[in-house]
């Protein structure tokens, strides 16, 4: 854990500073739909540029030893299948929760393929699993190259479930600068910064699983990239003008609650029908390179 903090101080430093240029540059937040989501994309490949600067500094090679392999096995697309439960998980606890505006305020939609919205579901999520795995993923891939990557390597011998609770608030708190300008929460930026650090916890433990099971960073990569892409199923159950981004959407109370079931279950499978305890067990020195893991 040498380079811990050299590349915590790197890739924090960077996006405040590009935080700060946006803020200076006088753009109006108010559109944050368009330019900070612009912003967001640029500085999805800070934790590359932070990874590349803390390997050169340890006379390393650049981007070995990190995870990043083509060999493709089931685990990759588990993975990659998985993702879509989070978003309908998220309409069905919207839809059980009584005033929460979905659809209209204190008006559930029925959960019938009959509704415009819900015949739109496979629509969405199918063309969000075909950007999550190409284009989203090449983004997230600036990301997860130094989440799951060159940062998880530096956890090596800690234990699994801890290494994920720390890297997910390292991961949320990350996004600070992005949430006070606006990003995900923009009703509540300074709260968003607390609700970005707990929704990012049980996400990295579901994405940190499907990392060490496959043995590629590139299955977070194309996680990542497809939890960004399907996030948007769930606004088509929302009246957008009746929600409160604390609560409502992916990124709200609800969205956590279907994160935290997702991951319960990965456990769950982990503990009690896989052989390979990964939950329980510390992160192996070849964790970069191992080979798939066994049912």
């Amino acid at each position: 854990m040498k380079n811990l903090k050299l590349y915590i101080a790197i890739a924090y430093g960077l996006i405040w500073a590009a935080g700060l240029v946006f803020y200076l540059s006088g753009t109006n937040v108010a559109s944050f739909a368009g330019s900070t989501q612009l912003l967001a994309g640029f500085c999805m490949f800070i934790p590359l540029v932070a990874t590349l600067i803390c390997q050169k500094a340890s006379k390393e090679p650049l981007l070995r030893g990190i995870g990043i392999s083509w060999k493709v096995n089931r685990w990759w697309f588990i993975g990659w299948l998985i993702v879509i439960f989070i978003p309908l998980l998220t309409i069905l606890f919207t839809h059980w929760t009584i005033g929460l505006n979905f659809n209209a305020p204190g008006e559930a939609v029925p959960l019938s393929f009959m509704n415009k919205p819900v015949g739109m579901v496979g629509i969405t999520l199918l063309s969000g699993l075909v950007a999550g795995a190409t284009i989203n993923a090449l983004f997230a891939f600036g990301e997860e190259i130094g989440w799951r990557g060159y940062l998880l390597k530096q956890f090596e011998g800690k234990n699994f479930l801890t290494t994920a609770i720390i890297i997910g608030i390292i991961w949320g708190l990350w996004h600070a600068p992005l949430i006070l300008l606006g990003h995900n929460y923009p009703q509540h930026p300074q709260w968003g910064v607390l609700m970005m650090v707990v929704l990012s916890i049980p996400l990295s433990f579901i994405i940190q699983y499907f990392r060490v099971k496959s043995g590629s960073v590139i299955v977070a990569a194309i996680m990542h990239g497809t939890v960004n892409a399907v996030a948007g199923t769930v606004y088509l159950f929302i009246d957008m003008n009746n929600w409160n981004d604390l609560i409502d959407g992916g990124c709200g109370v609800v969205g956590i609650c279907a994160l935290l079931v997702v991951a319960l279950a990965i456990f769950l499978f982990d503990r009690y029908v896989t052989r390979d305890r990964i939950c329980t067990s510390p992160i192996k020195g070849n964790t970069a390179t191992t080979s798939p893991s066994q049912l």
